[in-house]
């Protein structure tokens, strides 16, 4: 059993910046945070707002900054416990971040997921983190398989079209296994849950496309991939019972506000990234 690393790897290891990046300054995330949800309020868009904000986060490799956001969204004071909401209110937005935070791990992977999920639990108050979902309902079963195959196909079919087979056959021609991966991912994890409303946190389709976005623009050079997502967020206006919030958050105007307000979150938080490099030279 190996017990300790070697010290030259261990030394290695210290190098390039190992470390997450810190958070902004309250004062500073709070100010982006305010303008941008007053900007969401006005368009009856507070879910995708969070959604995005907890997705952006995550991706600019942030974690304290979504535990930040948790607070912020869930109290009318960010520094006073006692401002909370109600019970209900605070977990069902605790749960929208935690599911948006899960779908973000299709597009920027487990590391960064797993960091802000934990930045995020450590910011739960403990009657919160009781009263969320402990029990899994996306274990794969005999008997749940093909359907979750089928919720992802017709997940990436609505994506994807009129391009679907086309994109479907150039990525398994990558790797054979490629793309039934992706099926089942989408199926699993991105997709909607097939219960709607009655599962705590599920997102709706377009709000999935949101978080697609969300990440692909704050991961930044990965033009064709945030392009066919921007056209998913489109296409979810085909979508049938769409409520009021999906309806905007689908349309021309609503797409181009979510890309707007992913840069500007990115801008605040990152803007002291040079800094901070040029100093551990």
């Amino acid at each position: 059993m190996v017990k300790h690393l070697p010290p030259a790897v261990k030394h290695l290891l210290t190098l390039r910046n190992p470390e997450v990046w810190p958070s902004p300054s309250l004062g500073k995330l709070h100010s982006v945070f305010n303008r941008t949800l007053n900007e969401a309020k006005q368009r009856n868009a507070e879910n995708g707002w969070l959604v995005l904000s907890t997705c952006t986060l995550l991706t600019t490799n942030r974690p304290s900054s979504v535990g930040h956001l948790y607070r912020f969204i869930t109290r009318s004071d960010p520094n006073s416990l006692e401002s909370r909401k109600s019970l209900a209110e605070v977990v069902y937005k605790a749960a929208l971040m935690r599911e948006a935070a899960l779908k973000s791990v299709i597009f920027v992977g487990v590391p960064r997921t797993i960091l802000s999920l934990t930045g995020l639990k450590d910011a739960l108050e403990e009657d919160v983190y009781a009263a969320l979902r402990k029990n899994s309902i996306r274990e794969a079963t005999p008997q749940t398989i093909e359907a979750t195959v089928a919720r992802g196909q017709a997940l990436w079919n609505s994506i994807y079209q009129p391009h679907a087979v086309k994109l479907y056959n150039k990525l398994g021609d990558l790797h054979p296994d490629f793309i039934r991966f992706i099926i089942q991912a989408y199926g699993t994890v991105l997709s909607p849950l097939p219960r709607g409303d009655l599962e705590q946190g599920n997102l709706t389709r377009a709000l999935g496309s949101v978080v697609g976005i969300a990440t692909l623009r704050a991961e930044g050079r990965v033009g064709p991939q945030l392009i066919s997502h921007v056209f998913g967020l489109l296409k979810a206006r085909n979508e049938e019972n769409l409520n009021d919030e999906d309806k905007y958050l689908s349309s021309d105007e609503g797409t181009e506000w979510v890309v707007r307000t992913v840069d500007e979150i990115v801008d605040a938080v990152t803007s002291e990234e040079a800094p901070l490099a040029k100093g551990k030279l």
